[in-house]
């Protein structure tokens, strides 16, 4: 530990803060920018690829709602890039400029900020409907339409164009990935009406990819693709109560998703680094548990260390989010940087969402992903700010905070 003489006082910085926005709320706002800075926002996480969202812009002066109507990219979709692509993201026609990411990002890098590009990669409602046979199928033989299934090389190549197009020709320092992996049971979709309806385990099962790509790829690995997956459906039925699944085919099945997931986000990175030589960090979204579906997949053993930050939901300010923040920190074991997603709209309150933070910093945490810079209204703009005067704990060389 660093020895303090009597009496000195060594001041602690906070703990980083990235904060996420929309371009829509930097373009045509001529306030977001100081409105940031004041909040003590140093680099903005722009979404540069995104799936369908309808997004309340509550201080924006020119609007108040955007209805994004499919996934999209927010750069212009040039011909040349997508020649002989079978996936080609649709254009933004809710946005009035071909590349309002482009024109956000040079808006916040002539105010000084660090631009971080959001990308989202597999999922996208309009593509899977359109091509069902690249999206996740599950046990029963349902496809999941948001989720494009990354044991696709259709998927790979548009995966890794999508991100080389979003951070082509623009000064942006950081790419942040999102969905970089499976997409599962979870989907909080247009009138949703399945929760409560089945358990933790019963979704992790109906998360399973049963496509023909996983199922070939299970038959590779010594794996009866038919029985399991009607052991699958025995265990997901209506009379499941007694129904199980072989500990060694659910073994195979995950390292089969993980090898998927190593493979999409190789492509990507490195699609990325020839796009834009000049992007320093890669960060992904990841959750610590292996099995996880979604936005933030389940962090594979060996994606510490192809990246610079691994980022975990942290919504719910909960013992439990405190938990996966430890987690992720094992996990992680310093190879890349742990970081925490948190929001503050609700259902998070007033009364917990800074004790939240702390909790998380404290569970080793060292950077926060703040969201969302353009949802939040007046009223939760405090809530913003709180998060960037976190202390940042100083830890020992084995790890524990001083």
């Amino acid at each position: 530990m660093t020895q303090i003489d009597a009496g000195e006082t060594e001041a602690i910085p906070p703990v980083p803060v990235v904060g996420y926005a929309y371009p829509w709320d930097v373009v045509g706002d001529p306030t977001f920018a100081a409105r940031a800075r004041a909040l003590g926002v140093s680099r903005v996480a722009l979404a540069a690829a995104y799936h369908t969202t309808r997004a309340a812009t509550p201080l924006h002066p020119e609007h108040r709602i955007v209805e994004a109507r499919s996934a999209a990219l927010y750069r212009p979709v040039r011909a040349e890039a997508w020649d002989g692509a079978r996936l080609v993201p649709p254009a933004a026609t809710w946005v009035a400029t071909e590349d309002p990411y482009g024109e956000a990002t040079a808006i916040l890098t002539d105010a000084g900020f660090e631009v971080a590009a959001w990308i989202v990669l597999t999922h996208s409602s309009r593509l899977g409907e359109a091509n069902p046979d690249l999206a996740v199928v599950n046990c029963w033989g349902e496809p999941y339409p948001y989720a494009l299934c990354a044991r696709h090389e259709d998927v790979r190549r548009y995966a890794e164009t999508l991100a080389a197009e979003a951070v082509r020709d623009t000064p942006t320092s950081t790419v942040i990935l999102e969905a970089c992996g499976q997409l599962g049971f979870g989907h909080g979709g247009h009138h949703e009406k399945t929760d409560g309806a089945y358990d933790a385990a019963t979704q992790q099962l109906l998360s399973i990819c049963c496509c023909a790509g996983c199922r070939e790829d299970w038959a590779g690995r010594g794996l009866d693709a038919d029985a399991t997956v009607a052991a699958l459906r025995a265990a997901t039925g209506a009379d499941a109560a007694d129904a199980t699944v072989d500990a060694e085919a659910l073994d195979t099945i995950l390292a089969s998703r993980h090898a998927a997931a190593d493979e999409l986000r190789h492509r990507v990175i490195a699609a990325v680094r020839e796009a834009a030589p000049d992007v320093v960090e890669v960060a992904l979204h990841a959750q610590p548990d292996p099995w996880a579906t979604g936005a933030n997949p389940g962090l594979t053993p060996t994606a510490a260390d192809d990246v610079d930050v691994v980022i975990a939901a942290c919504w719910p300010t909960t013992e439990a989010s405190v938990q996966t923040a430890r987690r992720l920190a094992e996990a992680v074991d310093g190879k890349a940087v742990a970081a925490a997603y948190v929001t503050v709209l609700p259902p998070t309150t007033e009364d917990t969402f800074g004790g939240h933070v702390r909790a998380l910093v404290d569970a080793g945490i060292d950077q926060i992903h703040l969201y969302h810079l353009g949802l939040a209204g007046a009223d939760r703009q405090h809530l913003l700010a709180e998060a960037t005067e976190v202390p940042h704990h100083r830890r020992d060389e084995d790890g524990l905070s001083e």
